[in-house]
């Protein structure tokens, strides 16, 4: 019997992570500090990218992509219905068009063979960007999506948020890591508590281009600098300029310090829930439960381990979980289907695999250090429900 209540999510907090956190504190730096470049260089070692920004969290990270590319009012970009809105409002921010394309029913990713049919109903270069989503941790096919940017002349913004650690095959038979933007032109990250490195808020931007990561870095901090290479003049060791409008969307040293030591558990992180992933896969087998999709050759990051179950019994298997202190959820809401983004047209019925995969969906708890009977409890009382109503 359960008494604690299970998420379908949580961070996990070691002795090193509140230690580093207390070293940040003691020292003489609370931000703008060393830390914050240490934790950019590590996390972009880790990746194989050239360049990664640490900011303020996984919104602000897309909004800075939108400004770096130069976003305007009336530029066009393509997300995914399934995400978190913010994949979309970070767009929007700078008065884009966004333009939803519909999900693969396996992957449950954006749709590239939809995708494409879109671009191909417009002129070339009608769509500035397009922000696919690695969702509950799938690596998109990222190269597919470079061949595609080629011929229709978008950027590419990868929304890893769900997929630090993950990675996938190219066509070459190479590992490629998600971020290390050898096909996007950038990419980004969140360091939300659910997530897999957790710093509180925070969040990251990663690219290989310079000219992409200096306005990030602009725009993270005012848009004010003191690189010698970028004044317009120099008065002294102290003169800085405001070069554009930007934001305040910094990290801490508190953050980055437990974000260097969360960054050390990744792939520990990434293998255990791989290993839930599977239990859950195994236990659900010759069930009415649909378990996730993942093809071979690619690491599924299982920020989210997603189940369907018929439309007229997901309500009701959320409701009995809950009563038996099981926290599932719901991911997501397509974003089309929301007010905000019904005033432009969008209504239910325009993206049909995405509303399908809402009708079906329920996220269970996943989690590095969900233990072996709060599982089996999970995996209890899903069959308690699905057997009865069947």
């Amino acid at each position: 019997m359960i008494t604690k209540p299970i998420p379908y999510g949580h961070q996990h907090i070691t002795d090193e992570d509140v230690n580093a956190v207390i070293d940040a504190l003691k020292s003489d730096y609370m931000t703008q500090g060393p830390r914050i470049g240490e934790f950019e260089k590590q996390f972009a070692e880790y990746l194989g990218c050239k360049y990664a920004c640490m900011v303020s969290n996984g919104t602000a990270a897309l909004h800075l992509c939108a400004l770096a590319l130069g976003i305007k009012p009336g530029d066009k970009i393509i997300t995914t219905p399934i995400t978190f809105v913010a994949s979309a409002n970070g767009f929007r921010y700078q008065g884009a068009e966004v333009v939803f394309c519909d999900i693969d029913p396996k992957t449950f990713l954006m749709d590239l063979d939809k995708l494409e049919q879109i671009l191909k109903a417009s002129s070339k270069g009608i769509y500035k960007a397009v922000v696919p989503v690695d969702f509950a941790g799938y690596p998109i096919d990222e190269e597919k999506l470079r061949k595609l940017a080629d011929e229709y002349g978008f950027a590419i913004v990868v929304d890893a948020c769900h997929a630090p650690g993950g990675s996938f095959i190219n066509s070459k038979g190479e590992k490629q890591m998600v971020g290390n933007c050898k096909y996007a032109d950038l990419t980004v990250f969140s360091f939300h508590p659910v997530k897999h490195i957790a710093t509180g808020e925070g969040g990251a931007v990663t690219t290989n281009r310079k000219d992409l990561y200096e306005k990030v870095a602009l725009y993270r901090t005012h848009g004010i600098t003191k690189d010698p290479a970028l004044l317009k003049k120099n008065d002294g060791g102290w003169y800085y300029e405001m070069q554009e409008l930007g934001y305040n969307y910094r990290i801490t040293e508190m953050q980055a310090a437990l974000g260097m030591t969360q960054l050390k558990r990744l792939d520990w992180s990434i293998q255990r829930r791989n290993e839930i992933a599977s239990k859950y896969d195994e236990a659900f087998k010759g069930t009415d439960v649909k378990t996730p999709f993942r093809a071979e050759g690619l690491t599924h990051a299982f920020h989210l381990y997603i189940i369907q179950v018929a439309p007229e019994k997901r309500k009701g298997l959320y409701d009995h979980l809950r009563a038996n202190k099981i926290f599932s959820q719901v991911l997501y809401i397509p974003a089309h289907t929301m007010p905000y983004y019904k005033q432009f047209g969008w209504k239910e019925g325009d993206m049909p695999v995405a509303e399908d995969y809402y009708s079906k969906c329920l996220a269970l708890p996943m989690f590095p250090t969900l233990t072996a009977e709060e599982q089996n409890w999970v995996i209890e009382k899903v069959k308690e429900f699905i057997d009865k109503y069947k």
